[in-house]
């Protein structure tokens, strides 16, 4: 039936093409943003595991800053007990040579010069092994590093003090080959110091090891989490790009089949004509 006052198929025509107009515009912005779900009114449920999800990945992007450093602490400090180790070596040459007695006073003058100046250099590494303020081999504390994205767990590496007269070095801060006597007694302490030093620098080894264990550990950890939010959120660009051609043919069409209903009227009249 046609009537003036009621045109439901112009109605049905434009709740189809309202539809139709929306499907589109969803569309358009999955195809913009990449996303097939951009905010909680496009799925709640689904949104909010991808935020929180979102949420430990920038967490963990703490942890592998603070794992970087520690890398970065622990590399400064094996190297700087590795050159330790280097001069307490060349320590050893030069007071094995200054065991010998039949040397004159001039060359133990020599010998002992040298060892001292190589002596004192181990201070100056010692002191200079810091970065970013902490110091794994000069008498500092242990470093702890982040471990989770809760922050409720650690990977500790721990300090080792290589300083001259201590337990590991045990070589004094004022050791001298001026004599045979002083050199035969300091080729004796320098055995030890090497054997205590590179036991201490292998456990530093270790402590690195672990912690770049962890470090690459946790990379991985980052790319399945942006891998799992991609397959949670991320829209199918393939498909939505057919739709998106689908939805506009459609459109045209509903545009056509509004403008056929709103024709029923003049229909009408033409029966008063």
């Amino acid at each position: 039936m046609t009537s003036v006052n009621t045109n439901y198929g112009a109605s049905i025509a434009l709740q189809n093409l309202n539809a139709t107009n929306k499907a589109l515009m969803e569309t358009q912005n999955r195809i913009n943003t990449g996303l097939k779900i951009s905010g909680p009114k496009d799925n709640g449920a689904i949104y909010n595991i991808a935020q929180g999800m979102r949420a430990d990945v920038q967490s963990l992007g703490a942890v592998q800053r603070s794992l970087d450093r520690t890398v970065s602490v622990v590399d400064t400090a094996i190297a700087a007990g590795t050159n330790v180790s280097d001069l307490l070596k060349e320590m050893k040459e030069k007071a094995l040579a200054a065991r010998d007695s039949t040397i004159d006073s001039t060359a133990r003058n020599a010998y002992d010069t040298d060892f001292k100046a190589l002596r004192d250099q181990i201070t100056k590494t010692l002191a200079n092994a810091a970065f970013d303020g902490s110091n794994l081999v000069n008498g500092g504390s242990n470093l702890t590093a982040l471990a989770n994205a809760d922050g409720t767990s650690f990977i500790t590496v721990t300090a080792r003090n290589l300083s001259l007269g201590g337990s590991i070095v045990t070589l004094a801060a004022t050791a001298s080959i001026s004599t045979a006597a002083l050199a035969s007694t300091a080729l004796t302490t320098l055995e030890t110091s090497l054997n205590n030093l590179n036991l201490s620098l292998s456990q530093l080894g270790t402590d690195a090891k672990k912690v770049n264990m962890h470090k690459t550990f946790v990379s991985k950890l980052v790319d399945e989490l942006n891998n799992g939010i991609g397959n949670l959120v991320d829209a199918d660009l393939a498909r939505e790009s057919a739709n998106l051609q689908a939805l506009q043919t459609k459109q045209q069409l509903g545009v056509q089949a509004l403008s056929i209903a709103n024709q029923s009227p003049q229909i009408l009249m033409s029966l008063f004509r």
